[in-house]
């Protein structure tokens, strides 16, 4: 299988976010299962790929953000959640 990208922000969606009162979370400080959780709804929207498994999905991107290419993000403004490409 050869690994893909996942696109996860465009340019102008992180100038937004850049805009937005948020905070990184740290991978440490989220439950597993929640974490879990929240990859697999990050990958079924945001992944248009149908030639990987959920779990592949999940997996490739996990990894992305153990090595820091990927990071979650919290708006305060809005309540909720995303993963953006890493900086």
């Amino acid at each position: 299988m050869t690994e893909e990208i996942v696109r996860i922000e465009t340019a102008d969606e992180q100038e937004k976010l850049a805009e937005e009162d948020g905070m990184e979370i740290p991978l440490d400080r989220i439950n597993p299962d929640t974490l879990r959780s929240m990859l697999a709804e990050f990958v079924t929207r945001e992944w248009a790929d149908e030639g990987a498994t959920v779990e592949e999905r999940i997996a490739q991107v996990l990894r992305q953000l153990r090595e820091g290419k990927a990071r979650v993000v919290y708006d305060f403004r809005t309540e909720s959640w995303n993963i953006v490409e890493g900086q």
